[in-house]
């Protein structure tokens, strides 16, 4: 009986010692878990405040786009009125050939309008490289062509001052544009960076995500196996008790055979010893152990 239950209590010790490695090693992948998933976490909200300066880079950017446009259109307004001015000026002064030659050319305004037209679908459609390219020769063109009649107009004295002043408005409009370019360009580029940060935040939010799970998964399993050890730690103090308990009892079993067998064999020394024959030094210490004398 006894053997069965050292038997039986060594296969719970085993079985309690595999619930205990693999609750830790359990608990070590939850750990695991848990790092990556306070480094995606993080990541995740290092793009989220990437994206959000790069937003309002973009914003701040657009706001100056907006604010020059306006600065280059009323430049560009100042010129078309002088152009006009000239235009009439010219139609007073021209006749004949001359006159009919310049009914057919379009004004040196309505080029420059045109060229606008062109300027801000460059800055705000997108298109292929040879369309981009067809769109600046067409935008050379038409400034060659005003740039002829400005060469004509330079004849007439009466024209030549506003012509003078016209220049300098598409001058000054002419750098607007520039810097209306490059802020819109800036404005895209942090739109771009804006988009990317939020592309890599939504997937680094998905891989948090999913090692939350993981780690979740891990952790409920390690419980498991916490508990199932804790059940086996409870059997073996349960068969401990038992065993301890019998080996006590086979203890007192032994204990009592043993008095008995010395109490007999005291007995035959005694009776030895009545009839006269010579005890031993050891014959006599049992006897006082036996209590017989």
């Amino acid at each position: 009986m006894t053997e069965d239950l050292v038997a039986k209590r060594k296969t719970l010790l085993e079985e309690s010692e595999e619930h205990k490695t693999k609750r830790n090693e359990l608990n070590a992948q939850a750990s695991q878990f848990a790092r990556e998933r306070n480094e995606l976490n993080n990541a995740t909200r290092q793009y989220v405040e990437d994206a959000q300066k790069n937003k309002e880079l973009r914003d701040q950017n657009n706001n100056e786009v907006q604010a020059l446009k306006e600065q280059r259109n009323e430049l560009n307004d100042k010129a078309n009125a002088l152009f006009e001015e000239i235009d009439a000026l010219r139609g007073d002064a021209g006749s004949g050939a001359a006159a009919a030659s310049h009914e057919k050319k379009a004004s040196a305004k309505d080029i420059l309008r045109q060229i606008e037209a062109l300027e801000e679908r460059q800055q705000t459609e997108v298109m292929t490289t040879e369309k981009e390219r067809e769109l600046v020769d067409k935008i050379k063109q038409l400034r060659a062509e005003v740039k002829e009649q400005e060469v004509e107009h330079e004849q007439n004295k009466e024209v030549r001052g506003r012509l003078i002043e016209a220049r300098e408005f598409r001058k000054q409009a002419s750098a607007l544009h520039a810097d209306v370019t490059e802020k819109a360009e800036l404005a895209q580029k942090h739109h771009d960076l804006m988009v990317e940060c939020y592309r890599k935040a939504d997937k680094s939010r998905e891989g948090a995500d999913a090692k939350h799970k993981q780690f979740v998964e891990a952790q409920e399993a390690a419980d498991a196996e916490h508990k199932a050890f804790l059940e086996c730690q409870k059997n073996l103090r349960d068969y401990d008790k038992v065993l301890t308990g019998m080996r006590s009892k086979q203890k007192k079993v032994k204990t009592v055979k043993d008095n008995k067998s010395a109490r007999k064999e005291a007995e035959t020394i005694f009776n030895a010893f009545k009839s006269g024959e010579k005890l031993t030094t050891e014959d006599l210490l049992k006897l006082q152990r036996s209590k017989l004398i």
